[in-house]
């Protein structure tokens, strides 16, 4: 119990602002709620809702949609518009009518923040000219996001909600193009108020959002692309709504496709399928006229737009201090998606979307998914309800899941065959960065802990398409997979991370047969390292050759970042070696990995921190062949762009996956204890106004972060380029670190100060940004759930491991998800363990420091038993 108390007593003291709820309602299924923002942290919210692979549309803090990304490609600040101004987009409208008559009529948003008032022709936001709510606050636990809204000229209060499934180990569930958008209409007077929902939507095929031209006015860029888009209302199995396809957009363009906007068979409806004519507003008033008269929709003929706005009002009758909900679906199908690696070589250039295989068009996503949707929500909150209820921080768990969100986003995308690949993030029209970077997706633990499967396809990809005869890694992956590895260039850190990532993979899924028929060439990985010229090529254990590396440079010499991330990949080879049958491999990682960690220890670590050793080479023909492409320092004798004796936020990088991967110290313990203190000493600046920071800003003013790199002792005359940044990625990483190490404190503030940056007021806190939004290495917070709750799986073994100490955690091996309660009783612990999703087949459980339960015999966990099983200290 007094482990428990001091943790909470420290998020008391840290001031921690979230809070985790269960809010109780109206409503038939309550959604947990992790994070409550208020009007003046809303501006910058955009909850991405959409399926892994499909693309999403944002939930804005006002209750907007905003940032259209369904059309194969980033369109961050888009929003669709039906006319030549385009002053209307997307949006939803409610009218009421109270007994005595009195109506109203106004868009299901709050306020707008006063930064979209100003333009040269007045506000140039999307929908401006609308009546709409005064108060509006945002609460969230990703997948689910509610918006309320309330105003005292309205007689209902509105809750919007908006979800899309989100269920761990079940990557297709979690991959179907749908938003789910329910209002919920609250009436808190004492007389039955008739009310209607409008859902309005341009046909918006063929535009995207990344190519602009200028429209005459002002030299502003409006998006183009729609052509001869055409809306038919259907009424069929499920659902009833308006079906948009395009006859004028090519099929062979990405942004063809159809969608469809719908609502249960059930519910009472009028609806168009075009507005009027845009002449000087009358299209806008006439729409407005019409549905502000009695809630009801009277159809127009198609009126020759290229982008036809489909509107649906679904009437309902709320008694008396009751609520009913009106609930919305938006299903998507775009199935092109152009190669990140585009040539002229006879392959076909255009990728098909893997969710795109499972239906034939967007009418098809609603009719198949409508039935499920019940159960789909039902687990989805099962399962956010039991890491919400967990007692990690809540800090931690809305860094951790919020950055899952990423997994949906254009970062993120699946091929026809099932595989997953990912940018590092993406720009506001675009992706950034291609090909599944190694040295990038290295630090991210979310996906292999959610969606196992597809982790496991990264590892194939890497190590039978993107590795060569040589064993060289490509660090970016080409597509088709014909074009693996025209990028031909590796990455040390990124391909000895792949290496334990293979490690870590294999051990959760218990994946023999994935593991033999890939260990060829995860071994010819390995031996890379030794090739002549190459990074260790006397296998001495110290990494000091050409090391291109994720600063984007290359190190010369002997350094911490590459040397524990190598040391880390002896030990992973040395455990797969061993299952593998090959003993003589096995030793030989061993020793280099034994010879590596002693040097590295005497020889980098100067007291507080490890050091880079600089050693140019004599020659460019000191270098082996493939470490010598992308040379960024042209002076080889003085090479610029190193470390040099900075103190790197991230240096262990490596021991912090190994710490994952139960690999052990690779590196003499009190060494690593010490230089993570010696991080959070030299690189936390507690106010960055003064801070001066040569390249990109990620933080300003009175914010507070973890630099990328200090120099407390002597600096280069230019270090790494990035050496004064801070970036969330690599901070998550280093506070992971100092939670492995027991430095629980120093990790929370900075993982809070991180999060405070990404407060909904100053930036989005679902889009942490590195090189692009909504960036792949930002999932490294995933990390601290596994370092707190002290989860070790091994599916290989069959033994689970946990912390020791009290309290209620959640776990997640990418297969099977769970809790587990841990309470003291005398001198033993008792543990309830939970499975709520899947099956496990164990012969030990472990607390971390404390002591054992083997079984006998293997024991079966089914999904949804909960058993409690008694622990004597060892």
């Amino acid at each position: 119990m007094q482990n428990k108390f001091i943790l909470f007593k420290l998020f008391f003291i840290m001031g921690f602002v979230v809070q985790a709820q269960i809010k109780k309602g109206n409503n038939t299924t309550d959604w947990p709620v992790l994070t409550t923002y208020n009007q003046n942290h809303i501006a910058k919210i955009a909850m991405p809702i959409g399926g892994i692979g499909t693309g999403t549309v944002s939930l804005g803090g006002r209750g907007d949609l905003r940032d259209w990304e369904i059309m194969n490609t980033a369109a961050k600040g888009y929003t669709p518009t039906s006319e030549k101004l385009r002053y209307v987009g997307p949006f939803f409208a409610l009218f009421t009518q109270t007994a005595n008559g009195k109506k109203d009529t106004r868009v299901l948003e709050g306020p707008l923040d006063y930064a979209l008032y100003e333009g040269a022709f007045g506000s140039t936001t999307v929908n401006h000219g609308f009546p709409r709510f005064e108060s509006s606050s945002f609460k969230a636990a990703y997948p689910f996001g509610q918006v309320l809204l309330s105003d005292k000229k309205v007689p209902l209060d509105v809750r919007i909600k908006a979800f899309n499934p989100l269920i761990p180990g079940n990557a297709d569930a979690s991959g179907i193009p749908i938003a789910v958008i329910t209002y919920e209409l609250t009436n808190t007077t004492d007389e039955t108020v008739q009310a209607s929902v409008c859902a309005n939507m341009p046909n918006f095929i063929g535009e995207d959002g990344s190519v602009r031209e200028p429209n005459g006015r002002g030299n502003a860029l409006i998006p183009v692309g729609a052509k001869n888009n055409k809306n038919i209302f259907r009424k069929e199995t499920n659902v009833q709504g308006v079906f948009m396809s395009s006859v004028g957009v090519e099929k062979n363009e990405t942004a063809w496709g159809t969608m469809a906007l719908t609502t249960p068979n059930e519910e009472k409806v009028t609806y168009r399928t075009s507005w009027s004519k845009e002449v000087w507003g009358n299209s806008r008033l006439d729409f407005w006229d019409d549905y502000s008269a009695d809630g009801r929709l009277e159809n127009r003929e198609h009126n020759g737009e290229d982008r036809p706005m489909a509107s649906m009002a679904v009437e309902v009758s709320v008694p008396a201090n009751s609520s009913r909900e009106v609930t919305f679906y938006l299903t998507w199908h775009f199935p092109n998606r152009e190669t990140w690696t585009p040539a002229d070589d006879g392959l076909s250039n255009t990728l098909t979307n893997y969710y795109t295989t499972k239906y034939s068009d967007a009418w098809d996503v609603i009719e198949k998914t409508k039935p499920q949707l019940p159960t789909l929500e039902g687990k989805t909150n099962a399962f956010v309800t039991a890491f919400v209820n967990s007692d990690l921080p809540n800090v931690v768990k809305e860094a951790a899941l919020y950055n899952a969100s990423t997994l949906r986003t254009q970062t993120c995308f699946r091929t026809a065959d099932g595989n997953f690949y990912g940018w590092e993030g993406t720009s506001n029209t675009k992706g950034v960065c291609h090909g599944n970077c190694t040295h990038v997706w290295n630090y991210e633990q979310a996906t292999p802990f959610l969606f196992g499967e597809l982790a496991r396809s990264m590892r194939e990809i890497e190590f039978e398409y993107a590795t060569d005869n040589l064993g060289m890694m490509s660090f970016r992956v080409g597509l088709p997979l014909e074009r693996a590895n025209l990028f031909n260039r590796p990455a040390a850190d990124g391909q000895l991370g792949s290496i334990m990532r293979m490690y870590r993979d294999w051990q959760l899924s218990g994946d023999n047969q994935l593991l033999e028929k890939l260990w060829p060439n995860v071994k010819k990985n390995m031996e890379f390292c030794w090739i002549e010229g190459g990074w260790d090529p006397n296998m001495d254990g110290v990494m000091d050759g050409c090391q291109h590396n994720t600063m984007d440079v290359q190190y010369f010499g002997p350094n911490p970042q590459m040397g524990i991330w190598y040391l880390g990949a002896l030990r992973a080879a040395e455990e797969m070696a061993k299952f593998s049958g090959d003993k003589a491999f096995a030793k030989t990682c061993k020793t280099i990995f034994e010879k590596g960690s002693k040097w590295v220890d005497e020889n980098l670590f100067n007291g507080e921190y490890y050091i880079h050793i600089i050693e140019p080479p004599k020659s460019r023909d000191e270098i082996a062949a493939p470490l010598l492409k992308g040379l960024e320092s042209k002076d080889l004798g003085n090479p610029a762009f190193q470390l040099g004796e900075g103190c790197l936020v991230d240096q262990l990088v490596g021991q912090y996956l190994a710490h994952i991967c139960g690999l052990g110290y690779l590196t003499n313990e009190d060494n690593v204890k010490t230089t993570l203190k010696s991080i959070m000493k030299y690189n936390l600046r507690d106010d960055s106004s003064s801070g001066f920071n040569s390249m990109r800003s990620f933080v300003l003013g009175d914010e507070k972060s973890l630099v990328m790199a200090s120099y407390p002792r002597e600096r280069p005359l230019f270090p790494f380029p990035y050496f004064t940044e801070a970036m969330t990625g690599f901070e998550y990483t280093a506070a992971v670190g100092m939670m492995y190490e027991g430095q629980t404190e120093n990790g929370l503030t900075t993982i809070k100060n991180i999060r405070d940056r990404y407060n909904g007021l100053k930036r989005n806190p679902f889009n942490e940004a590195e090189c692009g939004n909504n960036y792949a290495r930002a999932m490294a917070s995933w990390g601290a759930v596994i370092a707190l709750s002290g989860f070790q799986y091994s599916a290989v073994e069959k033994s689970i491991q946990f912390t020791d100490k009290q309290g209620n955690y959640f776990w997640s091996n990418g297969s099977q998800y769970g809790t587990v309660d841990i309470k003291e009783k005398g001198n033993t612990k008792s543990i309830t363990f939970k499975v709520l999703s899947g099956t496990m087949t164990l012969k030990s459980i472990k607390l971390k420091g404390f002591g054992t339960k083997t079984f006998k015999s293997e024991i079966r966990l089914t999904e949804g038993k909960s058993t409690e099983y008694i622990i004597t200290k060892q």
